[in-house]
């Protein structure tokens, strides 16, 4: 199998590309964000591109590890007909940057283009409030040869776009999936907006191919479309080629040029794409690669490990933000910026885990108090009646307490089954209330046992 993405992602910016129309076309009536500019009326021009798109459309290709193009660059017309496109062509460039790469997988180009309008087809309506909205198109090469590996680049992907703060991210998503099998023509996927529908998209076309291949009918190069309900693709038309789209430079647009200077004052904002960050972690601070994919998988969440781990050991510090701290957010469906938990508390936490001022379990009830709130563990910890550790002595009164108390569970564990002294456990851990360690309970359960 070979598979190549088109990827369309918006820009965030306030203004579309060309006019100076709002970017909210979801929180605005149908058919109002617009003007005679992006309604590409008789006689109006568009306005020179948006500097905002330009730049964030350099910054993207950078953390991409593309080149910049040091031609001249400009946009052209491409031409086709759809109810969604009131001119009969959309404004794309030429390619901004070439020949990256993302984990093994090379990036072809990428370039801007201005975002059509929404046809709806069942109603026969169309609003063109997003017509006009700047659009980043990456292009890859056919370098994923599973399912599964174009899913892995595109949840990549959506990292290096949310960590470059100019792209809108999965929810504006639009791929384009080409797939052919050896022995076959390709078939391009249209339609397709999320990674879990480029990955069923993929696996439906991977089988129908197959099975036209085992039967000796020949597949058609077309064009075809998936549908999300049925997770399955359709044809749409044949497919067309770059010519057919008879491309011209736009007349009604500069040519541009990127100067190196402003190449090299984006290199310095941008901050270290996701991918890279990953590696870093692993070799800097000695943690697995599956624990530094986590901690990297939001920037602030990365920016806040770097700063926890200045006092506290990376590997500690990543076991309890990669399980505890993941645990808690996502349970109360924040990312961690919309958490407000501040690298000092979790420091906070973290040492007095450390110094045993308190137990793990104690812990993992503190940290479930830290979202959205300022005040710090210890303080938690002390309202709770959580801090200090219960004596040896009297954790062993309290364990054989509770042995006596459960003769019945006792009686199980005597039996074989081992499960009963994980009941014991609870017992113990309920009546000291968090306050004794874990592992002393269950070494002394088991020398009473």
């Amino acid at each position: 199998m070979k598979c190549g993405l088109e990827i369309h992602v918006q820009l965030e910016t306030n203004s579309k590309l060309f006019c100076d129309c709002r970017t909210n076309y979801q929180d605005a009536p149908s058919n109002s964000n617009i003007c005679f500019v992006c309604l590409n009326q008789p006689g109006a021009k568009p306005y020179p591109p948006n500097k905002e798109a330009l730049d964030g459309a350099i910054k993207i290709a950078l953390m991409l590890d593309c080149k910049i193009s040091p031609e001249v660059t400009f946009f052209q017309r491409k031409h086709y007909d759809y109810p969604d496109l009131s001119s009969g062509y959309q404004r794309t460039s030429i390619p901004i940057g070439y020949e990256g790469d993302l984990n093994g997988v090379r990036i072809r180009e990428v370039h801007l283009e201005e975002d059509p309008g929404q046809y709806k087809p069942d109603l026969g309506l169309v609003d063109f409030n997003r017509s006009g909205i700047s659009l980043i198109e990456i292009v890859t090469e056919p370098d994923m040869k599973s399912p599964e590996a174009a899913r892995k680049f595109l949840r990549e992907l959506i990292r290096v776009l949310e960590y470059s703060g100019v792209a809108r991210g999965e929810g504006t998503m639009r791929a384009d999936v080409n797939i052919s099998l050896e022995g076959g023509k390709r078939a391009e996927i249209k339609n397709i907006n999320s990674i879990k529908g480029a990955y069923k998209a993929l696996q439906f076309e991977m089988v129908r191919q197959k099975n036209l291949l085992k039967r000796g009918i020949e597949i058609k190069q077309e064009t075809r479309a998936f549908l999300e309900s049925q997770m399955i693709t359709v044809p749409m038309r044949l497919k067309v080629e770059a010519e057919d789209y008879r491309y011209i430079p736009d007349p009604d647009l500069p040519p541009m040029f990127v100067e190196e200077n402003k190449i090299k004052i984006i290199k310095n904002e941008m901050p270290e794409p996701a991918h890279i960050k990953t590696e870093r972690f692993v070799n800097q601070y000695g943690i697995k690669k599956d624990d530094a994919q986590v901690l990297t998988s939001e920037l602030e969440l990365a920016d806040a490990f770097e700063e926890v781990v200045c006092e506290i050991n990376p590997k500690f510090a990543a076991l309890w933000m990669r399980d505890e701290l993941k645990r808690v957010i996502y349970y109360n469906k924040l990312s961690f910026k919309e958490s407000g938990i501040k690298p000092q508390q979790i420091i906070d936490l973290l040492k007095m885990l450390q110094d045993k001022s308190i137990t793990t379990k104690s812990g993992q009830r503190i940290i479930e108090k830290l979202p959205q709130n300022t005040k710090m563990p210890r303080q938690i910890a002390e309202e709770m009646g959580l801090v200090g550790l219960m004596g040896e002595d009297i954790v062993v009164k309290v364990v054989k307490q509770v042995i006596k108390e459960n003769p019945e569970a006792v009686s199980d564990y005597n039996e074989g089954k081992k499960s009963a002294l994980n009941f014991l456990m609870g017992q113990v851990m309920r009546i000291t209330r968090g306050k004794a360690d874990p592992g002393d309970i269950f070494k002394l359960l088991e020398e009473e046992l």
